[in-house]
């Protein structure tokens, strides 16, 4: 039973990441290195797809740690 908690500890883990990385930056590169910051677009909200990758992550996050919590608690009990 903990061997199948750990696999879906790495499915949710690659997941994260493949999410986390599909997501686009709000931070430019130029503001990196020249200093300023673009306040054009920093009230808006997010909708369509930039708010489903954020719920979506959100999820993912959770799940994945009630995964590591739960998988923890099963193999501190074994041993």
């Amino acid at each position: 039973m903990e061997f199948v908690i750990d696999i879906f500890v790495l499915i949710f883990a690659i997941l994260l990441i493949i999410i986390v990385m599909l997501q686009d930056s709000k931070d430019d590169i130029n503001d990196a290195f020249n200093g300023s910051k673009s306040d054009l677009f920093k009230n808006q909200k997010t909708r369509g797809v930039e708010l489903f990758m954020q719920r979506t992550t959100f999820a993912l996050a959770v799940i994945f740690i009630a995964l590591v919590i739960s998988s923890v608690l099963l193999h501190t009990k074994y041993y």
